[in-house]
């Protein structure tokens, strides 16, 4: 079957989901969700960090370590689907509260039974506990926020996850990973995330307006382009982010340098992920993606022919990172571009589904990948997936040359950039349904 063409639908007046809160400033009703998503991000990324190398120095087997990071995403996408309908009937701070919880409690048990069985149900409970805390707080932000601050709302919620993740990951550099104490330190940042945003002033965030389901057919018949490309770069970073402290420790780098190699694609993402977006929402941003995921396919080979530890290795993974994590941007911008501002939000949460598939696969192919043949099946996989993104957004601008956009005056890939750890997932797999009526347009 070939992929349709992409004919994008006539733009309509969006609609703005604005609430309005008197006399409290939008720094003053975020500054607690900001505040606990940096200290939980912090744990979760030592906590990720932990498990690669704890594994790998446990001995556990490339296919368990494999299966190890594919169920956290596996956990992400079940979550994302779940934890919508529980706000609603719960409310965002007691399932956020729930949630660190949970997660705290998954990384704790994870130092104290070292087992790949184990270590599989803990992170696919790990992974729907955090894919919960991003519904949490996308929500809550995107209904806070108006057409006016929404793009800086969310370009600070991206910097939050980006650099607080990376510290997390240096941290990692400080701590033994055979012992408890690690694992006690992420555990403890993860529940302290609780308190800001319970004992903030304004606890209480906005109902979640009525949803109902948007198919993928549809969303694939409108943006068959944005649909591979989420999927595909959501197979290549899972692999890569999965697999990055085993290949790190396999090298024989010392695990003070490996929290430091970890956290290069993260530092990268934040220098480069912003400027690229901004490019495509000015140029073609299919030409963008084909640039963006070659020039990361040549920090793969750079990778490939580095000696993992020096400093030619860290150039390239920070060129790794910030390359790679804006493909999933340009991706779901594209897709916002083929369709009417209603249907956005829906759109997003689709990729975020595709994404999560697609992360769920990539961390297995990886696994075989290097159980076939050793450390160099990390860099050679990397540069052999990107590639075929690079490719196949070139073959798709030779078949279909027009960029136009059905929404050519929105610059959307700045709003879409909360790609450390994919979330978005507002409403995951449908769209909300605005109160005010919308006119139609004639979308397909």
């Amino acid at each position: 079957m070939s992929i349709p063409s992409e004919t994008p639908s006539a733009p309509a007046d969006g609609p703005a989901l604005v609430t309005p809160l008197p006399g409290i400033s939008l720094a003053g009703a975020t500054w607690g969700l900001f505040a606990g998503l940096s200290v939980l991000l912090a744990g979760v990324g030592l906590y990720a960090t932990l498990i690669g190398v704890r594994a790998e120095l446990e001995s556990f087997n490339t296919a368990a370590i494999g299966v190890i990071g594919a169920s956290y995403y596996a956990g992400f996408v079940l979550g994302s689907r779940i934890a919508l309908k529980i706000v609603g009937s719960v409310g965002h701070i007691r399932v956020y509260g729930a949630l660190c919880a949970l997660l705290g409690a998954t990384t704790l048990l994870s130092g104290l039974v070292v087992h790949p069985v184990v270590w599989i149900v803990l992170r696919l409970l790990a992974g729907a506990a955090i894919a919960g805390v991003f519904v949490v707080a996308e929500s809550w932000l995107n209904q806070l926020a108006n057409n006016q601050n929404r793009a800086r709302v969310l370009a600070t919620y991206a910097m939050v996850t980006i650099i607080t993740y990376g510290i997390g990951q240096v941290v990692f550099s400080l701590l033994d990973p055979t012992t408890l104490t690690a694992f006690t330190i992420a555990g403890i940042a993860i529940m302290l995330a609780v308190l800001p945003v319970s004992l903030s002033a304004v606890a209480s965030p906005p109902a979640i307006a009525e949803i109902e389901r948007l198919p993928l057919k549809t969303l694939f018949a409108n943006a068959p382009t944005g649909v591979v490309t989420a999927f595909a770069t959501g197979a290549v970073m899972g692999a890569i982010t999965a697999f990055a402290p085993v290949f790190a420790s396999r090298s024989g780098i010392t695990a003070t340098r490996i929290g430091l190699f970890t956290a290069m694609p993260a530092l990268g993402s934040l220098f480069l992920q912003v400027p690229i977006a901004a490019l495509s929402d000015r140029h073609d941003r299919r030409r963008v993606g084909v640039v963006a995921a070659a020039v990361a396919s040549g920090a793969s080979a750079l990778l490939l022919i580095s000696d993992v530890g020096d400093l030619t290795s860290y150039v390239a993974m920070v060129l790794l990172g910030g390359t790679m994590y804006p493909l999933y941007s340009i991706a779901g911008a594209y897709t916002n571009d083929r369709l009417r501002p209603e249907l956005l939000m829906a759109a997003a949460a689709q990729l975020v589904v595709l994404f999560g598939v697609g992360a769920f696969i990539g961390p297995l192919v990886m696994a075989l990948a290097m159980g076939l043949a050793g450390t160099a099946a990390y860099p050679v996989s990397s540069i052999i997936g990107l590639g075929a993104i690079s490719l196949f957004l070139a073959v798709r601008i030779l078949q279909h040359p027009s960029a136009e956009r059905a929404n050519p005056e929105q610059d959307i890939a700045l709003d879409t950039q909360l790609l450390q750890i994919p979330a978005t997932a507002v409403a995951m797999g449908r769209r909300l349904r605005y109160r005010r009526p919308v006119r139609n347009s004639g979308q397909r």
